[in-house]
């Protein structure tokens, strides 16, 4: 159980309660990490800290915030792009320079926090499919990514299943194994559709907030024909 996804205390379809009258509508929670993590990109180590912050956000899987004075000189490259984050307001985005090859919009920060979230003030987030890698002291984590994935477009609908064509060696077992979107498409075992039990919904985040899978790059599509 993750602590802001599916059944998680901040998940959306959480399986237990709290003990307060009432909570807020959203309720985002920052923890320090207290381990050194590091980021690889084409071979290239962007950033090494050990002051990163997760930040863990309802029905989202949580995301390391690092001291932007922790990048490495030249890894950070600002865009025009921005966006607006419902709860941390403006945030910029940054193209990351790696050793071979460059991610567009890879990194970003929130530029205008409110004063409660002063703990990500200066502190800048990387995409988790967009690096090579994410590593806690020399141990690689794979947490909730298996690798690059290819999408596929069913009978007309668009991204309604995906596959891992070249998995990660520790999840080698799902290696060209296809899942389906239950909101997009019916599945069905021996003839009886199969239903989300209570906690399974997915909610689709693509690389990272405010991002499509098109918008992402780097992914690779593959539009197949319904058999």
């Amino acid at each position: 159980m993750g602590l802001s996804w599916q059944q998680g205390p901040l998940g959306r379809n959480r399986n237990g309660q709290f003990l307060v009258p009432a909570l807020p509508e959203r309720v985002l929670y920052a923890e320090p990490l207290r381990r050194r993590l590091r980021a690889e990109l084409g071979g290239r180590t962007v950033v090494r800290s050990d002051d990163a912050v997760l930040l863990f956000e309802p029905g989202r899987y949580p995301v390391a915030y690092f001291p932007l004075s922790d990048f490495t000189d030249g890894a950070l490259r600002p865009t025009d792009y921005r966006s607006e984050h419902r709860d941390l307001g403006e945030t910029a985005w940054f193209e990351v320079i790696g050793g071979t090859r460059q991610a567009a919009r890879g990194a970003w920060q929130h530029v205008a926090l409110p004063g409660h979230a002063a703990i990500l003030e200066g502190k800048v987030a990387l995409a988790w499919q967009a690096m090579d890698g994410f590593y806690e002291e020399d141990d690689r984590m794979l947490g909730h990514a298996a690798g690059i994935a290819s999408y596929y477009d069913i009978d007309g609908i668009r991204h309604a299943a995906w596959s891992y064509r070249a998995p990660f060696d520790e999840m080698a077992a799902i290696g060209d194994l296809v899942s389906f979107e239950p909101d997009k498409v019916e599945v069905a075992l021996d003839g009886e559709r199969l239903e989300l039990e209570p906690g399974q919904s997915v909610t689709s985040h693509g690389i990272d907030r405010n991002l499509t899978i098109d918008e992402a790059g780097g992914l690779e599509t593959v539009v197949a024909a319904a058999s």
